[in-house]
Protein backbone atom coordinates (compact mmCIF):
# COMPACT_ATOMS: atom_id res chain seq x y z
CA UNK A 1 0.00 0.00 0.00
CA UNK A 2 1.29 3.22 -0.90
CA UNK A 3 2.65 5.54 1.68
CA UNK A 4 0.63 8.51 1.91
CA UNK A 5 1.70 11.62 0.65
CA UNK A 6 2.27 14.75 2.93
CA UNK A 7 -0.66 16.65 1.45
CA UNK A 8 -2.68 13.79 2.28
CA UNK A 9 -0.70 14.05 5.93
CA UNK A 10 -1.88 17.47 6.15
CA UNK A 11 -5.56 17.17 5.06
CA UNK A 12 -5.47 14.34 7.44
CA UNK A 13 -3.93 16.23 10.75
CA UNK A 14 -6.34 19.03 9.46
CA UNK A 15 -9.58 16.60 9.67
CA UNK A 16 -8.21 15.41 13.28
CA UNK A 17 -7.79 19.18 14.74
CA UNK A 18 -11.44 19.94 12.96
CA UNK A 19 -12.56 17.10 15.40
CA UNK A 20 -10.93 17.40 18.31
CA UNK A 21 -13.25 19.17 20.20
CA UNK A 22 -16.16 17.04 19.47
CA UNK A 23 -17.82 14.33 22.10
CA UNK A 24 -16.18 15.22 25.16
CA UNK A 25 -17.82 13.22 28.16
CA UNK A 26 -19.44 16.28 30.79
CA UNK A 27 -20.36 16.15 34.08
CA UNK A 28 -24.11 16.00 33.98
CA UNK A 29 -25.85 12.52 33.81
CA UNK A 30 -27.01 11.49 30.43
CA UNK A 31 -30.66 11.49 30.21
CA UNK A 32 -30.85 8.31 28.06
CA UNK A 33 -28.67 6.31 31.06
CA UNK A 34 -31.03 7.79 33.05
CA UNK A 35 -34.11 6.28 31.59
CA UNK A 36 -31.89 2.46 31.29
CA UNK A 37 -32.58 0.13 33.84
CA UNK A 38 -29.41 -1.52 35.77
CA UNK A 39 -30.10 -4.42 33.03
CA UNK A 40 -29.55 -2.21 29.42
CA UNK A 41 -26.87 -0.70 31.12
CA UNK A 42 -24.82 -3.74 31.51
CA UNK A 43 -25.70 -5.47 28.39
CA UNK A 44 -24.28 -2.47 27.11
CA UNK A 45 -20.77 -2.47 28.29
CA UNK A 46 -21.29 -6.13 27.72
CA UNK A 47 -21.66 -6.62 24.91
CA UNK A 48 -19.15 -3.51 23.74
CA UNK A 49 -16.67 -5.34 26.04
CA UNK A 50 -17.34 -8.91 24.30
CA UNK A 51 -16.72 -6.98 20.53
CA UNK A 52 -13.52 -5.64 21.37
CA UNK A 53 -12.55 -8.90 23.27
CA UNK A 54 -13.39 -11.32 20.52
CA UNK A 55 -11.60 -9.20 18.01
CA UNK A 56 -8.81 -8.65 20.17
CA UNK A 57 -8.17 -12.29 20.31
CA UNK A 58 -8.90 -13.32 16.91
CA UNK A 59 -6.24 -11.07 16.12
CA UNK A 60 -4.02 -12.59 18.06
CA UNK A 61 -5.10 -16.09 16.82
CA UNK A 62 -4.76 -14.98 13.20
CA UNK A 63 -0.96 -13.53 13.87
CA UNK A 64 0.00 -17.15 15.87
CA UNK A 65 -1.15 -18.75 11.99
CA UNK A 66 -4.04 -20.86 13.92
CA UNK A 67 -6.52 -18.63 10.89
CA UNK A 68 -6.67 -17.81 7.74
CA UNK A 69 -8.41 -15.41 5.18
CA UNK A 70 -9.24 -11.85 6.00
CA UNK A 71 -10.28 -10.30 8.99
CA UNK A 72 -11.78 -6.82 9.30
CA UNK A 73 -11.79 -5.17 12.90
CA UNK A 74 -14.80 -3.14 14.39
CA UNK A 75 -12.53 -2.53 16.88
CA UNK A 76 -13.34 1.70 18.12
CA UNK A 77 -16.89 1.38 16.58
CA UNK A 78 -18.54 -0.81 19.09
CA UNK A 79 -21.37 2.03 20.28
CA UNK A 80 -22.94 2.30 16.96
CA UNK A 81 -23.74 -1.81 16.71
CA UNK A 82 -24.14 -1.78 20.29
CA UNK A 83 -26.85 1.27 20.48
CA UNK A 84 -28.71 0.41 17.60
CA UNK A 85 -29.20 -3.59 18.33
CA UNK A 86 -30.22 -2.13 22.06
CA UNK A 87 -33.19 -0.25 20.40
CA UNK A 88 -34.55 -3.40 18.43
CA UNK A 89 -36.86 -6.06 19.23
CA UNK A 90 -36.22 -9.08 19.53
CA UNK A 91 -37.53 -10.30 16.09
CA UNK A 92 -36.05 -7.61 13.87
CA UNK A 93 -33.66 -7.97 11.53
CA UNK A 94 -30.35 -6.85 10.44
CA UNK A 95 -27.86 -7.41 7.53
CA UNK A 96 -24.46 -6.75 8.13
CA UNK A 97 -21.12 -6.12 6.06
CA UNK A 98 -17.63 -7.35 5.77
CA UNK A 99 -16.58 -5.44 8.96
CA UNK A 100 -19.38 -7.48 11.00
CA UNK A 101 -18.58 -9.03 14.03
CA UNK A 102 -19.92 -6.57 15.83
CA UNK A 103 -22.88 -6.36 14.25
CA UNK A 104 -23.02 -10.26 15.23
CA UNK A 105 -22.64 -10.18 18.39
CA UNK A 106 -24.76 -7.47 19.43
CA UNK A 107 -27.43 -8.98 17.47
CA UNK A 108 -26.79 -11.99 20.18
CA UNK A 109 -24.71 -14.11 18.15
CA UNK A 110 -22.53 -17.06 20.26
CA UNK A 111 -18.78 -16.23 20.62
CA UNK A 112 -17.53 -19.84 20.19
CA UNK A 113 -19.58 -20.75 16.93
CA UNK A 114 -17.86 -17.20 15.47
CA UNK A 115 -15.06 -18.15 17.18
CA UNK A 116 -15.13 -21.77 15.21
CA UNK A 117 -16.39 -20.38 11.96
CA UNK A 118 -12.66 -18.06 11.67
CA UNK A 119 -10.80 -21.18 12.61
CA UNK A 120 -12.23 -23.17 9.68
CA UNK A 121 -14.04 -25.80 12.15
CA UNK A 122 -17.27 -27.22 10.98
CA UNK A 123 -18.85 -26.02 14.28
CA UNK A 124 -19.35 -22.60 13.12
CA UNK A 125 -21.57 -20.80 11.63
CA UNK A 126 -21.29 -21.33 8.42
CA UNK A 127 -19.27 -24.90 8.64
CA UNK A 128 -16.22 -23.39 8.82
CA UNK A 129 -16.63 -22.58 4.73
CA UNK A 130 -17.49 -18.64 5.25
CA UNK A 131 -15.11 -17.64 7.35
CA UNK A 132 -15.33 -13.75 8.94
CA UNK A 133 -17.23 -12.13 6.12
CA UNK A 134 -19.91 -14.65 6.04
CA UNK A 135 -21.19 -15.13 9.82
CA UNK A 136 -25.43 -15.45 9.44
CA UNK A 137 -27.98 -16.78 11.66
CA UNK A 138 -31.76 -16.58 10.67
CA UNK A 139 -32.74 -17.28 13.96
CA UNK A 140 -31.47 -14.27 15.66
CA UNK A 141 -33.03 -12.24 12.67
CA UNK A 142 -29.09 -11.70 11.52
CA UNK A 143 -29.42 -12.20 7.03
CA UNK A 144 -25.76 -11.84 7.57
CA UNK A 145 -22.43 -10.36 6.78
CA UNK A 146 -21.30 -10.03 3.43
CA UNK A 147 -18.20 -9.36 1.72
CA UNK A 148 -19.48 -7.39 -1.20
CA UNK A 149 -19.69 -3.43 -0.18
CA UNK A 150 -22.81 -2.03 -0.23
CA UNK A 151 -24.50 -5.68 -1.08
CA UNK A 152 -26.55 -5.57 2.32
CA UNK A 153 -28.84 -2.53 1.78
CA UNK A 154 -30.67 -4.26 -1.19
CA UNK A 155 -31.39 -7.34 1.28
CA UNK A 156 -32.78 -4.94 3.76
CA UNK A 157 -34.64 -3.69 1.32
CA UNK A 158 -36.39 -6.86 0.59
CA UNK A 159 -36.39 -8.03 4.53
CA UNK A 160 -38.10 -5.01 5.00
CA UNK A 161 -40.91 -5.23 1.84
CA UNK A 162 -41.25 -8.93 3.35
CA UNK A 163 -42.62 -7.43 6.75
CA UNK A 164 -44.72 -4.95 5.07
CA UNK A 165 -46.92 -7.46 3.05
CA UNK A 166 -46.81 -9.47 6.51
CA UNK A 167 -47.88 -6.60 8.69
CA UNK A 168 -45.56 -8.47 11.42
CA UNK A 169 -44.36 -5.00 12.60
CA UNK A 170 -40.70 -5.90 12.00
CA UNK A 171 -37.66 -3.55 11.46
CA UNK A 172 -34.81 -4.20 9.72
CA UNK A 173 -31.43 -2.47 10.13
CA UNK A 174 -28.58 -2.06 6.92
CA UNK A 175 -25.32 -1.55 8.38
CA UNK A 176 -22.66 -0.31 5.87
CA UNK A 177 -19.86 1.17 5.24
CA UNK A 178 -19.31 4.93 3.50
CA UNK A 179 -17.65 2.96 1.35
CA UNK A 180 -20.77 1.97 -0.16
CA UNK A 181 -22.59 5.61 -0.37
CA UNK A 182 -20.91 5.58 -4.21
CA UNK A 183 -22.53 2.35 -4.90
CA UNK A 184 -25.88 1.65 -6.66
CA UNK A 185 -27.06 -0.65 -4.47
CA UNK A 186 -26.92 2.04 -1.77
CA UNK A 187 -29.41 4.56 -4.80
CA UNK A 188 -31.47 1.36 -5.13
CA UNK A 189 -32.18 0.31 -2.24
CA UNK A 190 -33.00 3.08 -0.29
CA UNK A 191 -34.95 4.49 -3.42
CA UNK A 192 -36.95 1.40 -3.03
CA UNK A 193 -37.70 1.56 0.39
CA UNK A 194 -38.58 5.26 0.23
CA UNK A 195 -40.93 5.47 -2.44
CA UNK A 196 -42.83 2.08 -0.44
CA UNK A 197 -42.51 3.35 2.95
CA UNK A 198 -40.70 0.46 3.93
CA UNK A 199 -39.75 -0.12 7.70
CA UNK A 200 -35.88 -0.03 7.54
CA UNK A 201 -33.27 1.88 8.48
CA UNK A 202 -30.28 2.19 6.74
CA UNK A 203 -27.26 2.94 9.16
CA UNK A 204 -24.03 4.44 7.57
CA UNK A 205 -20.81 3.52 9.88
CA UNK A 206 -18.87 6.45 8.34
CA UNK A 207 -15.50 5.40 10.17
CA UNK A 208 -13.49 7.61 7.46
CA UNK A 209 -12.13 5.32 5.45
CA UNK A 210 -12.71 2.99 2.46
CA UNK A 211 -9.84 0.94 2.51
CA UNK A 212 -7.13 3.88 2.35
CA UNK A 213 -9.45 6.39 0.64
CA UNK A 214 -11.00 9.01 2.31
CA UNK A 215 -14.71 9.86 2.94
CA UNK A 216 -14.57 13.17 1.50
CA UNK A 217 -12.93 11.35 -1.96
CA UNK A 218 -15.42 8.76 -2.56
CA UNK A 219 -18.64 10.70 -1.71
CA UNK A 220 -19.89 13.82 -3.43
CA UNK A 221 -21.78 14.80 -0.58
CA UNK A 222 -21.96 13.66 3.16
CA UNK A 223 -24.53 10.27 3.91
CA UNK A 224 -26.28 12.49 6.22
CA UNK A 225 -26.81 15.21 2.92
CA UNK A 226 -28.70 12.63 1.20
CA UNK A 227 -31.91 12.29 3.05
CA UNK A 228 -34.03 15.00 1.16
CA UNK A 229 -33.36 13.47 -2.20
CA UNK A 230 -35.15 10.64 -0.85
CA UNK A 231 -37.69 12.67 1.28
CA UNK A 232 -36.70 10.56 4.32
CA UNK A 233 -34.94 11.83 7.55
CA UNK A 234 -31.43 11.59 7.52
CA UNK A 235 -29.42 12.55 11.13
CA UNK A 236 -25.78 12.65 11.43
CA UNK A 237 -24.72 11.56 14.96
CA UNK A 238 -21.76 10.50 17.11
CA UNK A 239 -21.14 6.83 16.06
CA UNK A 240 -18.82 6.52 19.48
CA UNK A 241 -21.90 7.92 22.13
CA UNK A 242 -23.88 4.61 22.74
CA UNK A 243 -26.86 7.17 24.41
CA UNK A 244 -27.40 8.67 21.12
CA UNK A 245 -26.69 5.85 18.58
CA UNK A 246 -29.81 4.23 20.91
CA UNK A 247 -32.20 7.23 20.78
CA UNK A 248 -31.76 7.94 16.74
CA UNK A 249 -32.29 4.18 16.24
CA UNK A 250 -35.00 3.63 18.68
CA UNK A 251 -36.81 6.88 16.96
CA UNK A 252 -36.16 5.22 13.59
CA UNK A 253 -37.58 1.82 14.39
CA UNK A 254 -40.73 3.88 15.70
CA UNK A 255 -41.13 5.97 13.28
CA UNK A 256 -40.98 2.64 10.60
CA UNK A 257 -43.38 0.34 12.86
CA UNK A 258 -45.58 3.51 12.54
CA UNK A 259 -45.67 2.94 8.39
CA UNK A 260 -43.98 6.37 8.30
CA UNK A 261 -41.13 4.71 6.18
CA UNK A 262 -37.59 4.81 6.13
CA UNK A 263 -34.73 6.51 8.25
CA UNK A 264 -30.72 7.03 6.94
CA UNK A 265 -28.83 7.46 9.56
CA UNK A 266 -24.97 8.27 9.34
CA UNK A 267 -22.78 6.79 12.39
CA UNK A 268 -20.00 9.30 12.29
CA UNK A 269 -17.12 6.65 14.01
CA UNK A 270 -13.42 5.15 13.33
CA UNK A 271 -11.56 1.90 13.26
CA UNK A 272 -8.62 2.16 15.60
CA UNK A 273 -7.33 -0.84 13.43
CA UNK A 274 -6.07 -0.93 9.16
CA UNK A 275 -8.74 -2.21 7.06
CA UNK A 276 -7.79 -5.68 7.13
CA UNK A 277 -5.73 -7.05 10.03
CA UNK A 278 -2.58 -6.63 7.50
CA UNK A 279 -3.08 -3.11 7.04
CA UNK A 280 0.17 -1.04 7.97
CA UNK A 281 -2.47 2.23 8.51
CA UNK A 282 0.46 4.19 6.24
CA UNK A 283 -2.45 6.55 4.82
CA UNK A 284 -3.67 7.80 8.07
CA UNK A 285 -1.15 9.96 10.44
CA UNK A 286 -0.72 8.81 13.99
CA UNK A 287 -1.98 12.24 15.64
CA UNK A 288 -5.40 11.49 13.73
CA UNK A 289 -5.55 7.64 15.51
CA UNK A 290 -4.30 9.32 18.58
CA UNK A 291 -7.16 11.78 18.67
CA UNK A 292 -10.10 8.94 18.13
CA UNK A 293 -8.88 6.84 20.59
CA UNK A 294 -9.25 8.66 23.13
CA UNK A 295 -12.07 9.07 22.43
CA UNK A 296 -13.06 5.00 22.71
CA UNK A 297 -16.93 4.48 22.67
CA UNK A 298 -16.02 1.68 25.55
CA UNK A 299 -13.82 4.12 28.32
CA UNK A 300 -16.95 6.95 27.29
CA UNK A 301 -19.13 4.65 28.12
CA UNK A 302 -17.64 3.55 31.56
CA UNK A 303 -16.72 7.16 32.80
CA UNK A 304 -20.33 8.30 32.12
CA UNK A 305 -21.65 5.22 33.86
CA UNK A 306 -19.27 5.69 36.61
CA UNK A 307 -20.03 8.93 37.28
CA UNK A 308 -23.91 8.55 37.49
CA UNK A 309 -22.92 5.58 39.97
CA UNK A 310 -24.94 3.50 38.30
CA UNK A 311 -22.01 0.55 38.28
CA UNK A 312 -18.56 0.14 40.77
CA UNK A 313 -15.29 -0.45 39.24
CA UNK A 314 -15.80 -4.07 41.01
CA UNK A 315 -19.02 -4.80 38.69
CA UNK A 316 -17.09 -3.60 35.76
CA UNK A 317 -14.53 -5.73 36.81
CA UNK A 318 -16.83 -9.00 37.28
CA UNK A 319 -18.03 -8.66 33.74
CA UNK A 320 -14.80 -8.21 32.22
CA UNK A 321 -13.70 -11.46 33.98
CA UNK A 322 -16.87 -13.39 33.03
CA UNK A 323 -16.11 -12.52 29.12
CA UNK A 324 -12.39 -13.57 29.53
CA UNK A 325 -14.11 -16.67 30.45
CA UNK A 326 -15.88 -16.68 27.36
CA UNK A 327 -13.49 -16.17 25.10
CA UNK A 328 -11.22 -18.40 26.15
CA UNK A 329 -13.90 -21.47 26.12
CA UNK A 330 -14.54 -20.05 22.49
CA UNK A 331 -11.17 -20.38 21.65
CA UNK A 332 -10.77 -23.76 23.04
CA UNK A 333 -13.95 -24.73 21.50
CA UNK A 334 -12.53 -23.69 17.93
CA UNK A 335 -9.40 -25.77 18.26
CA UNK A 336 -11.29 -28.55 19.50
CA UNK A 337 -13.25 -29.19 16.43
CA UNK A 338 -13.07 -30.52 13.71
CA UNK A 339 -12.23 -29.53 10.27
CA UNK A 340 -14.53 -29.88 7.34
CA UNK A 341 -13.84 -33.16 4.95
CA UNK A 342 -13.38 -32.71 1.96
CA UNK A 343 -16.80 -33.86 0.91
CA UNK A 344 -18.57 -31.24 2.81
CA UNK A 345 -15.79 -28.81 1.60
CA UNK A 346 -17.48 -29.42 -1.79
CA UNK A 347 -21.21 -28.86 -0.35
CA UNK A 348 -23.18 -25.62 -0.36
CA UNK A 349 -21.20 -24.63 -3.66
CA UNK A 350 -23.76 -25.03 -6.26
CA UNK A 351 -27.30 -25.99 -6.63
CA UNK A 352 -28.04 -29.49 -6.00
Amino acid sequence: MARASSKTGKASKARAKATKSRARPTATVNPTLKSMDDGQVRWIYQTMRRIRRFEETAEEAFKAAKMRGALHFYIGEEATATGACAALEDGDFITSTHRGHGHCIAKGARMDKMMAELFGRTTGYSGGKGGSMHIADLELGNLGANGIVGAGIPIATGAALGSKLRQDGQVTISFFGDGAGPTGAFHEGVNVAATMKLPVIFLCENNQYGMATHNEFANAAPISARGPAYSIPSPKIDGNDVFEVYETVKEAADRARNGEGPTLIESLTYRHKGHTVLDQKNYRTKEEIAEWVARDPIERFRTAVSSAKRMTAKEFDAIDADIEREIENAVSFAEASPWPTLDAIERDVYAE
